[in-house]
């Protein structure tokens, strides 16, 4: 009898152990569908897709001039001027990192143009069980290029 006793307290915690393990898979998939969310929306222009990934408080921080800039959600969502279009060939994005503690969370994402090599950080928060991007700070940077000489052709 005392055997039994101490065996289900160990149940219960393996349970609830267990049950706990799969949240954070579950978050860690929902947070990518908010950040491909994002990237699909940014890469095809689409304003609505953008909009859903973010929280209605978000804001966009960027320094310019040794200035420290801030754009509400409304303002970034004005700056899309046309309809949703295909990706271009040379556009990519992609998830570098996410951390997750909890309810908050914080990715690195990279978007690379035909130009510029975009580095996003953002700062997540779950709202009634679902990830929504709070915070973006971002930077940008020319692509490295090197001139490479052209083979000669062999006569």
């Amino acid at each position: 009898m005392r055997k039994v006793f101490l065996f289900i307290p160990l149940i219960l915690l393996f349970l609830n152990a267990n049950a706990q393990s799969t949240e954070p898979a579950n978050d860690w998939l929902l947070i990518q569908k908010t950040l491909n969310l994002y990237l699909d929306g940014q890469g095809t222009g689409d304003s609505v897709k953008v909009a859903k990934s973010f929280h209605s408080s978000w804001q966009l921080k960027y320094l310019a001039d040794n200035k420290v800039n801030i754009v509400s959600k409304s303002n970034y969502i004005k700056g899309y001027k046309t309809a949703p279009y295909p990706k271009v060939a040379n556009w990519s994005g992609r998830i570098v990192s996410i951390d997750i503690t909890n309810i908050v969370a914080a990715a690195k994402v990279e978007i690379s143009t035909p130009k510029l090599l975009f580095t996003d950080y953002f700062n997540l928060m779950k709202i009634n069980e679902d990830w929504f991007i709070v915070d973006k700070i971002s930077t940008r940077s020319p692509h490295k290029t090197v001139e490479v000489p052209l083979a000669k052709a062999k006569e």
